[in-house]
């Protein structure tokens, strides 16, 4: 691969690293009760909780929706970068990366 391509590859891969960190998933959980927001790149960026929802009897209910809210959230962000990232891996792992 010449250094031409090389530099290509390199730019297009960081302009789909870019693109994942401006992607946005939301996950709400328990009808609106917990909502998580992450980037691409699997940061959290905010996490809501409805007051609404909040029964302090019952606070276990609102962790499941939380735990399972994140989990979501992040094998959803996992597979957004994957679809992005597969048309790159051969041509990064041809960098050496």
């Amino acid at each position: 691969m010449g250094r031409i391509d090389q530099a290509k590859t390199l730019l297009k891969a960081k302009k789909l690293q870019k693109e994942l960190q401006n992607a946005t998933i939301v996950v709400e959980k328990g009808d609106g009760a917990v909502k998580v927001e992450i980037t691409g790149d699997q940061k959290i960026k905010k996490i809501k909780i409805d007051p609404e929802f909040v029964d302090l009897d019952d606070i276990i209910q609102l962790e499941r929706w939380l735990e399972e809210a994140v989990k979501e959230a992040i094998n959803e962000s996992q597979r957004l970068a994957q679809e992005k990232m597969q048309p790159m891996m051969g041509m990064l792992s041809q960098l050496g990366l």
